[in-house]
């Protein structure tokens, strides 16, 4: 599968009153290769485990493979990671015909705010909501 998505700073918080959902994650990776990055993510009550490709010259687009695993498994793995285990709030607005997600770091990142939408194309028109920021 190949993953299409732009990555942007945010400009305010508002995009909290629009969102659909709000969830914490905690993830780390197993291997952060250049060519290839593993991995582990805790959603909810839900595991899994990534691997993502080295992105294209534009860094908008990769490979990605994840499969869902047992939480317990995840918590395992979680113990083999790299340093720097990732700790975030996610938030899914809906925006025209995609959907951003936007995520708040907390931890040794808090103050980071992220927002990614994925295109189904790489030169794709999207809406961009007042509050998105940079690329």
């Amino acid at each position: 599968m190949i993953e299409i998505e732009r990555k942007f700073l945010i400009r305010s918080h508002r995009y909290r009153d629009e969102a659909r959902s709000r969830e914490r994650i905690i993830q780390g990776f197993l291997n952060t290769h250049p060519e290839r990055t593993v991995r582990i993510r805790i959603k909810g009550d839900a595991g899994f485990l990534t691997v993502k490709g080295k992105s294209n010259e534009t860094g908008t687009l990769r490979f990605e493979w994840e499969k869902e695993i047992d939480v317990k498994d995840a918590k395992a793995l979680l113990n083999l990671c790299e340093k720097g285990v990732l700790d975030k709030t996610r938030y899914e607005i809906p925006v025209g015909e995609h959907l951003f997600e936007v995520d708040e770091f907390h931890g040794e990142n808090e103050g980071l705010t992220l927002a990614e939408v994925e295109l189904k194309h790489e030169n794709e028109p999207f809406e961009k909501p007042d509050w998105l920021g940079e690329e």
